[in-house]
């Protein structure tokens, strides 16, 4: 049983992008969970195509695999954090965020990415439930079109406090696009831990058919605050040995978007203790010359 474990760049916000890497490849991890932003990779600046071949050849000279995550807070909007989102009220708002993510699609494509990961956003005052469910599986089918024609599976994530926050709402999105095959799923264990009746372990088994990126860090019960490792509840041995056992085989990434300041450091302590608790586990990983 083998992990392949990942660092977001959206932890990383104080460093350049290729020492990013550069640190990550050196601590041992197998990829990255690379935020489309305007420090790493701007998705919206001029000559995208020539950049992002850039980063691929830093990749792959790294020996790093990649997942796409599209959860920069100001990318579109310098003044609504996450602003607008696919549930915008305003239709060319929506669109402006579905046009982001069939660009990041694209981004992915040409990295080999694994996976694009994306939200549903929050519901807009006054928006009844049944209008922000139309909505938001009106402006994610042209992405699900992108992900068919490119092959790079489209993976949600059910974020606290959002429309689509929990797993039973990222099944109640499948069953209204009729469950595309191109429409995966982004687990967050710290999620999990959140607000989920399972327990974090159960919460991975019961996915396991869906899952196409996970994130991971610590967390508590009911507090939508990403911690670092043993800041907070979740026992760690048992979550991952559910992972591996389910023979997924894309990237698990350290999610701490809010420790960029403390990124160096945090990526170096993160791995050090994913390492252990996959030791007590019996589960192997990839890089880094811990044992497979």
């Amino acid at each position: 049983m083998t992990l392949h474990l990942g660092y977001g760049t959206n932890g990383l916000t104080d460093l350049r992008l290729d020492d990013a890497l550069g640190l990550l490849a050196d601590l041992g991890y197998a990829g990255v969970g690379l935020t489309l932003d305007h420090m790493h990779l701007d998705p919206l600046a001029p000559d995208l195509t020539e950049r992002t071949r850039r980063v691929g050849h830093r990749l792959a000279s790294l020996g790093l695999r990649v997942t796409v995550e599209t959860g920069a807070r100001y990318v579109l909007d310098p003044r609504r954090k996450h602003g607008p989102s696919l549930l915008d009220p305003d239709p060319e708002a929506r669109a402006a965020r579905t046009a982001l993510l069939v660009r990041a699609v694209g981004v992915a494509a040409e990295l080999g990415a694994h996976a694009v990961h994306c939200f549903s956003g929050i519901t807009p005052p006054g928006t009844a439930p049944e209008t922000a469910w139309k909505r938001l599986t009106e402006a994610i089918t042209p992405v699900l079109d992108a992900a068919d024609r490119t092959g790079i599976p489209l993976a949600i994530e059910p974020e606290p406090g959002h429309l689509l926050a929990t797993l039973a709402d990222f099944h109640h999105l499948r069953g209204l696009l009729g469950d595309p095959p191109s429409l995966g799923l982004t687990l967050d264990i710290g999620h999990c831990q959140c607000l989920e009746e399972a327990t974090p372990a159960q919460c991975v088994r019961d996915s396991a058919p869906w899952l196409r990126h996970v994130q991971i860090e610590d967390m508590r019960r009911g507090v939508h605050e990403h911690l670092p490792f043993g800041d907070g509840e979740i026992d760690f041995p048992p979550v991952l040995a559910a992972l591996a056992a389910t023979g997924y085989q894309g990237l698990t990434v350290v999610e701490l978007p809010r420790h960029s300041h403390a990124g160096p450091e945090l990526a170096r302590t993160s791995i050090d203790f994913l390492r252990n608790a996959m030791t007590r586990g019996a589960i192997g990983t990839r890089k880094g010359g811990a044992p497979c």
